[in-house]
């Protein structure tokens, strides 16, 4: 039986993680379960699952969750999700929170030689090299639980010995494929969050629809397969079928498809190196009987062009940008800013705020706090303007 923890449980990928494991209670123990706000649905989950440990991110929760959960460790806060990153009999530790909150238990994790499954990219994306080398030296295995790098680990198995060209990463487009500025500029975030293919969670759904979550990906990439930016090459596919592919040095390409379904990934990092029997729909090419691809419109979707940027500069530049981009979506959400204006915001982060070549943890910790501070007085300005 594989003791798991899981970071984010009340998340479209929580959620669908212990569907796995109510699947499969042969195969799995769940050892702790995290939520920031949904207390009550993480209540539900603890009754069912019976974890050792159940964390509630919002402190004015506490009380709530531990009433109800009287005969089960209760903690609040981030020391909470530290803990619950580096229980002792733990062998896997699924990282399902969003946003750069899931750095520090995913490091904590690693330190405790807990295996990651890793559904947080902006924990790459912030400090990848930093969190890469640590796994590096405690021997932890870190399995990407995102489709796109999901498809591009599975591809990799058995060619440890064979370089890679580059790998290409698939967009669905999101729901403005083909939309020019003129279009992007009046756009409101419930036309933003009707994905065409995927059902996430609001963020990552924005973040799809501006092309930023492409661009963090390619980030998120650059540091689990120890690639250059040139080598990795982003290709809009709108059926969403090729999750994404490698192509090798003898020009041979290999790709991972599937019908859009988070549960697949979900599946492969929690039974990794197994690949368990389920009764998931098939994919049918009789169904698609037309794949198509084109080139990402970096020109109108400004972000994609904003990330390979911070990639390429490196240091703390990608923490800078996803910083910012994390306070514009919650704008957008909130109707504060428009929709081309997160890219604005964001460039001019990526100008202002003092770059660092070899950061730190600390460093990037700092560089996470000012972004932040500065990315919400330019939303302000903005919103001013937009009201006006």
């Amino acid at each position: 039986m594989k003791h798991i923890s899981i970071l984010g449980s009340t998340g479209s990928i929580g959620t669908q993680a212990l569907e796995v494991v109510r699947a499969y209670p042969s195969l799995y123990k769940v050892d702790a379960l995290t939520a920031q706000q949904n207390a009550d649905l993480l209540i539900a989950q603890a009754l069912e699952f019976k974890p050792e440990l159940v964390v509630i991110g919002n402190e004015s929760l506490y009380q709530q969750v531990k009433s109800a959960l009287p005969n089960t460790q209760v903690i609040a806060g981030e020391e909470g999700l530290i803990a619950a990153a580096q229980l002792p009999q733990t062998k896997l530790v699924l990282t399902a929170v969003m946003g750069s909150v899931g750095l520090k238990p995913t490091i904590a994790a690693i330190e405790a030689k807990k295996d990651i499954g890793l559904a947080n990219k902006e924990t790459l994306v912030v400090a990848g090299e930093l969190v890469m080398d640590l796994a590096k030296q405690h021997g932890v295995k870190i399995i990407p639980v995102d489709s796109e790098h999901s498809a591009i680990f599975q591809c990799l198995v058995g060619e440890e010995q064979n370089k890679i060209e580059k790998i290409l990463l698939t967009a669905s487009g999101g729901p403005f494929r083909r939309k020019d500025r003129g279009f992007l500029a009046t756009v409101t975030k419930n036309e933003a969050l009707k994905h065409p293919n995927w059902v996430m969670g609001a963020k990552i759904t924005i973040d799809s629809a501006s092309l930023m979550n492409k661009g963090l990906e390619a980030i998120e990439a650059k540091w689990l397969f120890n690639l250059q930016p040139e080598q990795i090459e982003v290709v809009v596919h709108p059926q969403s079928i090729i999750h994404s592919m490698v192509q090798f040095t003898d020009g041979s390409i290999k790709a991972q498809m599937g019908v859009p379904d988070m549960k697949l990934p979900i599946h492969y990092a929690l039974a990794y190196p197994n690949r368990l029997e389920t009764d998931f729909e098939r994919f049918s090419f009789l169904k698609y009987p037309e794949l198509t691809f084109s080139k990402a419109d970096t020109k109108s979707f400004r972000n994609l062009d904003l990330a390979y940027n911070a990639m390429e500069k490196a240091g703390n530049m990608p923490c800078i940008l996803n910083a910012a981009n994390e306070i514009v979506v919650e704008a957008f959400l909130k109707d504060k800013i428009g929709f081309l204006e997160m890219s604005d915001v964001i460039e001019q982060c990526m100008e202002e705020i003092s770059f660092i070549a070899q950061p730190t943890l600390n460093d990037y910790l700092k560089t996470d706090e000012l972004t932040r501070e500065f990315a919400s007085e330019l939303v302000t300005k903005q919103s001013l303007t937009h009201l006006k």
